[in-house]
């Protein structure tokens, strides 16, 4: 999957006429987006992807013909000869939803309650070979990814030192807290753009993948505290 020339070409797949006509004002209004088709089922949004050969594809969940998940196996999973983008942005944050979205090849998973500036964000961030996930999920699965406390306390070493600037933790932990770079960017009174290269310095030091990965790291290196449990 390469980087558009121009502006990135989306396709909205969604069964709510009112929700694909927010998402086309939204994507609309920015100059490096355009959004190329429409499709109120998952069927329709296969063979629309597959003719119009959009940069990204944004898909529901629950959809009449063919659900979002298929639509993201069948056009960005295992297998695929010729995979596209498909970011997947949805009312339902069920764990299982996410694990199999992201296992088939979903670029990002976003809750629609997220607002549209996360929706920018989660489009631009596909497109740069990043992935970024609604903070709200983000911070309830890597509940699961935090170390277990250990039965016994163990003998005293020296910490490894940290690869990360004193800037870096900082960033690394608000990651783990979810924030998106709008929100790191207000909270260290940087610009989002700071923010986002400040996270790929991160990403390159501590090998992570995305974002998903970063916050990992931050937990297992006891940089980022465990999140409280519901």
């Amino acid at each position: 999957m390469t980087a558009p020339l121009g502006p990135t070409r989306i396709l909205i797949a969604d069964d709510q006429e009112d929700v694909r006509s927010g998402f086309r004002l939204i994507l609309g209004s920015q100059p490096d987006m355009t959004v190329v088709g429409e499709a109120a089922d998952g069927l329709t949004a296969v063979d629309l992807a597959r003719s119009l050969r959009p940069d990204l594809v944004l898909a529901d969940i629950r959809m009449p013909g063919l659900d979002g998940l298929e639509l993201t196996r069948r056009l960005a999973g295992p297998g695929v000869p010729d995979p596209m983008r498909v970011l997947v942005v949805t009312t339902f944050d069920h764990d299982d939803y996410v694990r199999t979205a992201l296992r088939d090849g979903a670029c990002g998973f976003l809750l629609k309650r997220s607002g549209p500036g996360l929706l920018i964000e989660g489009v631009r961030a596909a497109m740069a070979g990043d992935m970024l996930i609604s903070p709200q999920i983000t911070v309830r699965l890597l509940r699961n990814l935090a170390p277990a406390p250990a039965a016994a306390p163990a003998p005293a070493a020296s910490p490894a030192p940290s690869p990360l600037t004193a800037r870096e933790q900082e960033i690394a932990r608000l990651v783990a807290e979810g924030l998106t770079n709008a929100e790191i960017g207000e909270r260290l009174f940087i610009t989002a753009g700071t923010a986002k290269t400040h996270i790929a310095n991160v990403r390159a030091k501590v090998k992570a993948r995305n974002r998903v990965g970063i916050a990992a790291w931050s937990w297992e290196s006891g940089l980022a505290g465990p999140a409280p449990r519901e």
